[in-house]
């Protein structure tokens, strides 16, 4: 390489243009005299009177035409099969599909006798079928390349599969076979009851998922104060005569949505109604009330460090779909975050808890805003990690800024619009992902029986005014606080006196 360098600058030796350059390099007047421009013009993007304008058609280059303006995006069709499953595809040009198969199941619908059951059901996810055996399933997927994930909430089973859009006839159908077809192994159920106790242990050792779990606990009464984790009682009664009965009580017709990203719709309904149409509709039973109540949760743990969450209710949930639009943008607005981090949209500098509260107060390690929305209820709070001895100053801080935002006249108009534009971009941000794409569509198809396009979504962003964010957070401090702490809590004041500064307004 270097040969041929060296041989290059020679041949550049015999041109008037690099012979100026090695004597007149700072000398622009000669330089610009050049005719031809020679290597200086080159290196300079000097104008030559021997170059054609930039705007001279080329002869024999043919320009390919410009792209659009708009991209439609790809439309979502959906097909109900007789027994009232529901088959839902939007295509793209992307080679990569994501199917996934959406279950209107979670731990709301455990009883006394099930619960925990959702934790292990999403540890039991792609293990043995009647039709496969696990390591066959294993081998399966990785001869493709394809990538498999199970995960349950409060209110949904998930199950997905993501690989090259030509392996769709095998991800559909292998799909459905782990999710109908589950054969509970007496011993990969042992093995996975293992893994979540261990699973327990851990998150029992997790401030923030502790307090997050303890909020919903704590919060409600009823179904929703089920725990995403199994607890170590439930442990102990689960098996696979419990996830056998569950599955078969649940895993219904018409509580099942098959969703695909980037999968023909046609060629989508060939290869799964056959899977499906014989799946038994039976009628689904009422669908668990939240019931919330509020109150005071207080773990001991740890000394010099204080962990604690406030938070109310907003009823309605995704059903009152303005409503939970403007929590979101609430809690982007009110963003915050961890001391030394500056995080993701709507989080860092801007946002009001980091201007107002850890740009402040160096005592303050976390001070974040959260929202938790559900079908019919939701939750917004604030979460915070302090030192002990600041733990009394954070908690009235956190009642001050929750308070403020209450008056349209606390809520800052350039605030509000960073906070709306950061929401759109999070929106369309998520969107992209394939598997985000997939599990949008089955979830608004089981809560809303269709797919809204996201322009309605950024439309109803769009709309919320300073108004509606008050108008929302007094809606939320009229409802009983609920409140969560762990570590150090001895000297934390009690539920009553932090309760009554938000009432007494």
């Amino acid at each position: 390489m270097y040969r041929t360098t060296a041989s290059r600058l020679r041949s550049l030796k015999g041109q008037t243009g690099y012979s100026r350059l090695g004597r007149c390099a700072s000398t622009s007047a000669v330089a610009t005299k050049s005719s031809s421009g020679g290597l200086f013009g080159w290196l300079t993007g000097e104008k030559s009177s021997s170059l054609a304008p930039l705007d001279f058609p080329l002869k024999d280059v043919i320009l390919p035409p410009p792209l659009p303006d708009y991209v439609e995006p790809g439309k979502t069709r959906i097909t109900t099969l007789p027994n009232g499953l529901k088959i839902a595809s939007e295509a793209s040009a992307n080679p990569v599909a994501s199917i996934g198969l959406y279950v209107d199941s979670g731990s709301i619908y455990e009883t006394p006798e099930s619960f925990g059951v959702t934790h292990l059901l999403e540890r039991m996810a792609f293990k043995s079928t009647t039709n496969r055996s696990h390591l066959r399933l294993v081998r399966e997927v990785e001869a493709i390349g394809g990538n498999v994930a199970a995960s349950g909430s409060r209110e949904h089973m998930t199950y997905t599969y993501d690989a090259l859009k030509t392996y769709a006839p095998h991800m559909v159908e292998l799909l459905i076979d782990c999710v109908r077809n589950p054969a509970f192994l007496d011993w990969e159920v042992s093995e996975q009851l293992k893994k979540v106790r261990a699973e327990i242990d851990e998150c029992s050792k997790n401030p923030q998922h502790l307090l997050l779990e303890a909020i919903h606990s704590t919060g409600y009464s009823g179904p929703y104060a089920y725990g995403l984790l199994a607890s170590e009682s439930a442990v102990n009664r689960l098996n696979s005569t419990v996830l056998e009965e569950f599955v078969a009580e649940n895993y219904t017709a018409s509580r099942m949505v098959l969703a695909a990203s980037g999968v023909d719709h046609d060629k989508l309904l060939e290869y799964a109604e056959p899977l499906l149409s014989d799946l038994p509709n039976v009628s689904r039973p009422s669908e668990p009330k939240s019931i919330y109540t509020g109150g005071d949760f207080r773990r001991q743990g740890d000394s010099g460090i204080t962990h604690f969450a406030l938070a109310f209710e907003l009823p309605g949930g995704w059903v009152k779909e303005k409503d939970a639009i403007i929590l979101t943008v609430l809690q982007m607005l009110m963003g915050g975050g961890g001391s030394f981090s500056a995080g993701g949209p709507g989080k860092g500098m801007y946002s009001r808890l980091y201007l107002r509260v850890l740009n402040e107060y160096p005592q303050i390690q976390s001070f974040s805003a959260f929202n938790s929305i559900f079908n019919h209820t939701g939750l917004f709070g604030i979460q915070a990690t302090t030192g002990s001895d600041f733990a009394i100053n954070a908690i009235d801080i956190a009642v001050r800024e929750l308070i403020a935002v209450a008056n349209p006249q606390e809520v800052d108009r350039k605030q509000l619009d960073r906070a709306k534009q950061s929401t759109k971009s999070a929106i369309l941000m998520n969107l992209e992902s394939r598997m985000v794409a997939s599990e949008d569509i089955g979830k608004q198809i089981l809560t809303y029986g269709e797919r809204k396009p996201v322009e309605h979504f950024l439309k109803a962003v769009e709309e919320v005014t300073a108004q509606d964010i008050a108008k929302t957070v007094q809606k939320l401090l009229s409802s009983p606080l609920t409140m969560a702490s762990y570590g150090d809590v001895l000297h934390l004041p009690s539920y009553e006196s932090v309760s009554s500064r938000f009432h007494s307004q």
